[in-house]
């Protein structure tokens, strides 16, 4: 029985072993993921094809192309030359423009802060936290970051392509106002999809983790039972009297 119990907790031990050694991989590709998506909502944010002109009236200008962005309106030629213009002041843009601002803003600085949280926290980092605990909890926390970081750049991605949509097949706004999805928007969409996958493939590898932990004690071997103590009673005769 003891050695049954001793092979026993060997497997266990190599087979959480090997399990520890895939779930490492699972954390640097799920940090590549995080790193893209900072990237890009970086390029997102400072991109200014948001909404373009749609060319489907007789009477537009088909050598121009206006484009209108978080920062600024831009008008590209078709010798590919562009020139743009900052917006004046932030309150004369539309409440989705402001919205975007300000969420866009909030995504990148969630990106960069949960990208040094897990990169802390991760198992292939040495040195700073040695207990694994923490790493745990850290990249636990990372991985929620990085799910909240998509979330806040698909809403307003997702609100100005509903409005530009919206407007689009409306029939009492001009053809000149109306506007078509542009190549920021669904950049924004593939930079939520990069954050999303990183940071269910973070949570995955940490709950997978801890499920796996366990604390294996060998069993005591030569255990001896204990001795009973046999407690002599005295007795009410004296010697004299057996005589």
């Amino acid at each position: 029985m003891v050695l049954l119990r001793i092979a026993l907790g060997q497997r266990r031990f190599c087979a959480v072993a090997g399990e520890e050694m895939v779930s490492s991989p699972l954390q640097v590709v799920s940090l590549v993921l995080a790193v893209i998506g900072l990237v890009g909502t970086c390029a997102v944010t400072g991109l200014p094809q948001w909404s373009v002109t749609a060319f489907i009236g007789s009477k537009l200008v088909v050598f121009e192309r206006n484009c209108e962005g978080l920062w600024m309106s831009c008008v590209q030629q078709a010798t590919f030359r562009m020139q743009c213009k900052f917006y004046d002041s932030f309150l004369i843009l539309r409440p989705e423009l402001q919205a975007g601002r300000a969420l866009m803003c909030t995504a990148v600085a969630l990106a960069f802060l949960s990208i040094l949280v897990a990169a802390t926290g991760m198992k292939c980092t040495r040195g700073g936290i040695p207990d694994e605990q923490v790493k745990s909890r850290l990249l636990m926390g990372a991985g929620v970051l990085l799910i909240l970081t998509g979330i806040v750049v698909l809403i307003p991605v997702s609100w100005t392509a509903n409005i530009i949509v919206r407007n689009f097949y409306n029939p009492l706004v001009l053809e000149a106002r109306k506007r078509e999805l542009g190549e920021a928007l669904y950049l924004g969409w593939a930079t939520a999809g990069f954050l999303l996958a990183a940071g269910v493939i973070l949570c995955c590898s940490c709950v997978n983790g801890q499920k796996r932990s366990y604390s294996y004690r060998p069993g005591q071997q030569g255990k001896q039972p204990p001795k009973q103590t046999t407690r002599k009673i005295p007795s009410m005769y004296s010697k004299s009297e057996f005589v």
